[in-house]
């Protein structure tokens, strides 16, 4: 007698992890060519690439195609995949992404005490240029230094840069690790200060400092994050807007699709475009955060200003049936 095909589930999504949004608007701010989504998600399918068993959230998928058709629908033609703790240090999805990109996509990885100087070699010709530390504690145990050197250890040679996933007050208690580490740091999501402490705040004050040193990068993105106020969250607005005044060559911006470990129901995308114009609302401004810095910190090719992305497109246009169809 034959044994029945084992059944491969879905893993029902964590609470804190809601599906994007149904019908993101296009965006009316028209971003320069080669601009860069410099913060993406890759997540599944679970029923193709299992999450990591020892995971702490699960996901709603967001597979390679679906984040493709949403970055076309913004008018964003490049992009960096970075690995979510979800898939722990198995890199299949973000290798599968980076492969079907055709030099699209750049990619950040999860290095793990298992994580062989191969694998790294592979992951870099992949498209990996930074590795990924976790400080929150709904994530990890945050990394001792002993596992930060020898992170950096094996990555050495490469011209990787180390990005921080921390909350603002750990940005002010880690000030001095900051400021130690070799080659360009990048911080998350502005670290994900708390605007209710004033603009004065020791976390502000610890990161204008870091961004300031001229090593430390600064991802302005996850306004929806920090903002105390909603969409389409003014106050975060102004906060990530003077940081693109302070450091107009080290900031970069992303997406955060599709919205991991939120509260209440995942942002428009096409909102969160729109509020480019408010963040860099000089065109020099926009294209350095959009198209050069990414292009210097990530290692892609060069864009013209006037001419297209050299790369592949990025993927399927919208189809009428797609979460990401235009808002009427």
């Amino acid at each position: 007698m034959t044994e029945p095909a084992l059944r491969v589930t879905h893993p029902a999504p964590s609470p804190g992890c809601p599906p994007p949004h149904p019908a993101p608007r296009r965006p009316t701010l028209v971003l320069p060519p080669g601009s860069c989504d410099a913060h993406c998600h890759i997540l599944g399918p679970a029923t193709v690439f299992p999450y990591a068993p020892e995971r702490t959230f699960t996901p709603v998928d967001a597979p390679k195609e679906q984040v493709a058709a949403l970055h076309a629908h913004l008018g964003l033609s490049r992009a960096v995949v970075v690995q979510s703790s979800c898939n722990g240090h198995d890199h299949r999805t973000l290798l599968d992404a980076l492969t079907a990109g055709r030099g699209t996509l750049r990619g950040v990885a999860l290095v793990g005490e298992r994580t062989t100087r191969v694998e790294i070699e592979e992951l870099h010709r992949a498209g990996v240029r930074a590795f990924r530390l976790n400080f929150l504690p709904h994530l990890r145990i945050a990394p001792t230094r002993e596992e930060i050197d020898s992170v950096l250890e094996r990555v050495d040679g490469l011209g990787w840069a180390c990005e921080l996933h921390l909350t603002g007050a750990e940005v002010a208690d880690h000030e001095a690790l900051i400021r130690s580490l070799p080659g360009r740091v990048v911080i998350d999501h502005l670290a994900r200060v708390d605007l209710g402490d004033g603009a004065h705040s020791p976390a502000l004050r610890s990161l204008r400092r870091l961004v300031d040193s001229g090593d430390v990068w600064l991802k302005v993105s996850g306004v929806d994050r920090v903002s105390r106020q909603g969409p389409p969250y003014a106050d975060a607005v102004a906060l990530a807007a003077s940081f693109v005044r302070q450091a107009p060559d080290r900031v970069v911006w992303g997406t955060d699709y599709p919205h991991v470990n939120i509260r209440g129901a995942a942002p428009d995308d096409g909102l969160l475009v729109d509020l480019l114009a408010d963040i860099a609302p000089d065109p020099v401004l926009l294209r350095r955060l959009m198209v050069d810095n990414p292009a210097e910190l990530f290692d892609f090719p060069p864009v013209s200003g006037d001419q297209p992305d050299p790369g592949d497109p990025p993927g399927p246009p919208v189809s009428p049936d797609s979460h990401v169809e235009q808002q009427t």
